[in-house]
């Protein structure tokens, strides 16, 4: 009879720790999963640059400044994006966010580049983009939450420890004014 029960107990732990296991394993894919969708939005962002500094390179020439700024920032986002940590790419990011801000600042002076249809498709398709990006970014943070809750919680950090699982870094930007989304305005 008492062995049944070291065996129940036995069986109970064993069960117990394949779901502490399983729960670590399902919390790191999530977090992948979660950076992976973050990285396709940054990647469609970077692509819709060019074409829209191709347009509005045509109105604002003399602009030298604030074209050089997005280019620049662009550039640093896409190396960043070459197995850069969830900090740096955030950096690099809000970087590339903030010049963007300026550049449709900027052509909020010039009449005939804000009625451009093709400026107009392409601030749409960036706000579509930072829409995108900001609901990846969130589904991000959650499933790290969790992997890191789960990283650091007993029992649970016994098995993390034991099977390597490490906690994972958010994707936040430093600045509260890298944090704001570039304005886009229809007139």
């Amino acid at each position: 009879m008492f062995g049944w029960i070291i065996l129940g107990l036995i069986i109970v732990a064993a069960v117990y720790a394949i779901a502490i296991y399983n729960g670590l394993v399902k919390n790191r894919q999530m977090v992948a999963e979660g950076w992976s969708g973050i990285d396709v939005q940054l990647k469609r962002r970077t692509d819709l640059i060019p074409n829209l500094m191709e347009t509005v390179k045509g109105y604002m020439g003399h602009e030298r400044e604030t074209l050089e700024a997005v280019t620049n920032a662009r550039a640093a986002a896409t190396s960043a994006a070459a197995g850069g940590s969830p900090e740096a790419r955030a950096k690099a990011e809000g970087q590339l966010s903030a010049a963007l801000g300026r550049l449709i600042a900027t052509a909020e002076a010039y009449p005939d580049l804000k009625a451009n249809t093709t400026f107009l498709e392409f601030q749409s398709a960036l706000q579509t983009v930072e829409d995108e990006i900001q609901m990846a970014r969130r589904y991000y943070n959650g499933a790290t939450r969790n992997l890191n809750v789960m990283v650091e919680s007993f029992p649970s950090n016994l098995f993390a420890n034991a099977f390597g699982f490490q906690k994972a870094e958010y994707f936040e930007l430093e600045n509260e004014a890298d944090r704001a989304v570039p304005t886009v305005k229809f007139n």
